[in-house]
């Protein structure tokens, strides 16, 4: 098992380099939107994230493997590029964290580790890695990109097919599907009411996924729980900075998939916890 665990946890790191290279590959190619021209051709296809090569985001010098290695390689250029000097603007704490959450999810996984329960946690790795892509752009620039957006929704549908077929149960269809309904529903009547002050379309699209993640109405309404913990915490700074700090904005997306992390791998203990509580 610690052998499992230490080999997830390195192939989190892996993928939380690859996070950092897709998410400004990404915002770089948003820029690109609408032009036509020769030189902007050529940057979409050097920006391509299946062909296009490692480079620095500053002087976009092709990287060596020996700058490649998750976290060693950032300490041991001490944040900058080998190339031109300049700080790298990737943090290894986005490979830390994805290595961690690779390994978290292996040792408090809530189902098997045979047939349609390793089918989900092998999906589930998926979805860690297209979370920390969303969190990390929406911090960074307040958005949650479609082209990440849309195909963790797909994924999500494909599991509760694939759920459904294997246990030949209507309750892994229905229940995951009101549970996108209700986060959906609540969210789009928020974006509507509030013309999109109090919450992005985004969430609003990202909500059906969390929804059939979360796999049950309650689980959904659980979700949004910790998200408004989660998002008050957070907000707590900026509170503190007065009239300032009521002005700044503060994005939901990552309070949302760290609750449906949590919704999803510690539910089963939450609720144990807390009948305990009740029926003391």
């Amino acid at each position: 098992m610690v052998m499992i665990t230490v080999l997830l946890a390195v192939l989190g790191l892996i993928y939380g380099s690859f996070v950092n290279a897709l998410i400004w590959r990404m915002h770089e190619q948003e820029k690109l939107t609408g032009k036509k021209s020769k030189s902007a051709r050529s940057r979409r296809a050097a920006l391509s994230i299946v062909k296009g090569r490692s480079m620095c985001p500053e002087c976009e010098h092709e990287l060596g493997p020996l700058d490649l290695i998750p976290v060693l390689s950032w300490l041991w250029l001490r944040g900058k590029c080998r190339y031109c000097k300049v700080r790298i603007p990737d943090s290894p704490i986005v490979e830390l964290v994805t290595g961690l959450l690779f390994a978290i999810s292996y040792a408090t996984w809530p189902y098997d580790f045979h047939g349609v329960g390793l089918f989900r946690f092998v999906v589930w790795l998926a979805f860690l890695v297209g979370f920390m892509a969303l969190a990390v752009y929406d911090i960074r620039w307040f958005l949650l990109p479609d082209k990440i957006v849309f195909p963790l929704t797909g994924l999500a549908i494909v599991q509760v097919l694939v759920i459904t077929v294997w246990s030949r149960e209507l309750s892994t269809l229905w229940e995951p599907a009101a549970g996108a309904a209700v986060i959906f529903g609540l969210f789009w009547i928020l974006y509507q009411v509030s013309k999109g002050n109090w919450i992005g379309g985004g969430d609003v699209k990202l909500a059906i996924v969390l929804g059939l993640l979360a796999g049950t109405p309650l689980r959904a309404l659980t979700v949004i729980f910790f998200a408004s913990l989660v998002g008050m915490v957070a907000s707590i700074p900026q509170l503190l900075k007065g009239k300032e700090g009521f002005s700044q904005r503060i994005p939901f997306g990552p309070a949302l998939l760290l609750a449906t992390v949590i919704v999803v791998l510690y539910c089963g203990h939450i609720a144990n916890w807390y009948q305990s509580l009740v029926l003391r």
